[in-house]
């Protein structure tokens, strides 16, 4: 299979249609490059902010519910297109509001089947800005999604930072990590985790990231990335574990080929086997006693 990456610029959109023609424009373009699986960033979707207007979209509050306004008819587009693409895509993700879930907003990914199915994953943990000024909250639980790709998971962007919630889908192939990250350090702490978690769960990572400067937006105004692929640095993958990866900071699609049979091959006869050997922890990750030394 191959897996693509994106490297996403959000715009100022004039209409509907213009967010039509530039969504259908990358997936056709992904497609072009034989893609099987697409992947946009985290909050990506914000630029759906921009159709209600420039003081809307300035606004944090009137910004996350313009976007969640509009989630399901985006989710609408996304399905026409998996389906007439024959793709899983897994869209950006949106602040939406699900009463099920309490008042706040939560960071949705939607994951499209070929079928034109979808199926959502939550973000879990929340950064410093979406609790301490969006007020955005840790959504519903962790799904693995079994496909005809293979299992895949999904972690949003800081969650690929905590490794108990890449082993709760320690059957996941796959595990997508959506991003938006202001700097490079930013970029590069999502990065570190997405790798980890390949090396401990001896599986795929596939890292998308928004880029570029957005003029009318306070939470997304500045965004450093790239995307990339991962996976364990071990027998049949890259020594430095990387599949692919873009450019900083320049758009577009990376693409990295995968045959799945190497997840399972390097779980089986790795020359290390961190996933089988993970509960060997247990017992030994009590505080460490503090000695004396000197």
């Amino acid at each position: 299979m191959k897996l693509a990456a994106a490297a996403y610029p959000m715009s100022f959109l004039e209409s509907w249609d213009a967010y039509v023609r530039k969504l259908t424009d990358w997936v056709e373009d992904g497609k072009a490059q034989g893609a099987d699986l697409l992947v946009f960033p985290e909050y990506g979707a914000m630029e759906l902010a921009t159709l209600a207007g420039r003081p809307t979209a300035r606004d944090l509050q009137a910004s996350l519910q313009a976007v969640s306004d509009l989630v399901p008819k985006a989710d609408a587009l996304h399905a026409e297109l998996a389906r007439k693409h024959g793709l899983h895509i897994l869209a950006a993700s949106a602040p939406v509001y699900d009463d099920t879930l309490g008042t706040l907003p939560v960071n949705r990914a939607r994951f499209f089947a070929p079928s034109g199915d979808m199926g959502v994953q939550d973000k879990q943990i929340m950064t410093r800005f979406e609790r301490e000024e969006w007020g955005v909250a840790g959504g519903g639980p962790l799904t693995v999604f079994d496909t005809s790709l293979g299992k895949i998971g999904i972690l949003i962007c800081y969650d690929s930072e905590y490794p108990l919630l890449a082993r709760a889908m320690m059957n996941a192939d796959l595990i997508l990590v959506p991003s938006c990250t202001e700097a490079e350090h930013g970029y590069h702490r999502v990065r570190i985790g997405a790798m980890a978690r390949a090396l401990e769960q001896q599986c795929v990572t596939v890292m998308a990231s928004t880029v570029g400067d957005c003029d009318w937006s306070e939470a997304v105004d500045t965004n450093c990335g790239m995307g990339g692929i991962f996976g364990p640095p071990d027998t049949g993958f890259p020594a430095n574990g990387v599949l692919a990866e873009g450019v900083l900071n320049r758009p577009g699609w990376t693409i990295a080929e995968l045959d799945l049979d190497a997840v399972a091959r390097v779980r089986e006869d790795g020359v290390v086997l961190n996933r089988t050997h993970w509960d060997e922890q247990t017992g030994r990750d009590a505080p460490a006693a503090l000695r004396p030394f000197s």
